[in-house]
């Protein structure tokens, strides 16, 4: 595998009901979420099937699953979750990378965590 192999996605967002301070879990808020897929990519280039690599749409689905059905303090529990679940749905996924970012929470700033997880 190439080390620059990856699958990207964008400017997914999804609401959810997660934050540590009082009253942050009651109301459903916005959660930007960016992942980025380390596989090898030779095989999808040449056959030029889906089948031969990650399914986008499924990966999508995940993360909307995560953020919308689950509910955690921290954006690093978050983050963790969708990055083990990634690593779990689809063996040819050899790292994760998500960043998790919380859009309107402080004043001026978009507080953000980044995890990556290797196979």
């Amino acid at each position: 595998m190439s080390a620059s192999d990856r699958i990207c996605i964008e400017g997914i967002r999804v609401f959810g009901r997660h934050g540590a301070a009082a009253g942050e879990r009651d109301v459903p808020q916005p959660f930007d979420i960016e992942v980025a897929l380390e596989v090898d990519l030779e095989a999808p280039a040449h056959s030029d099937a889906l089948a031969s690599s990650v399914d986008y749409a499924a990966v999508h689905r995940i993360v909307e699953r995560v953020v919308a059905s689950a509910s955690f303090a921290l954006l690093e529990r978050l983050a963790f979750e969708i990055v083990r679940e990634l690593i779990e749905f689809d063996e040819r996924i050899a790292a994760a990378t998500v960043k998790v970012a919380k859009p309107g929470r402080l004043s001026g700033a978009t507080p953000s965590v980044e995890l990556r997880r290797r196979r």
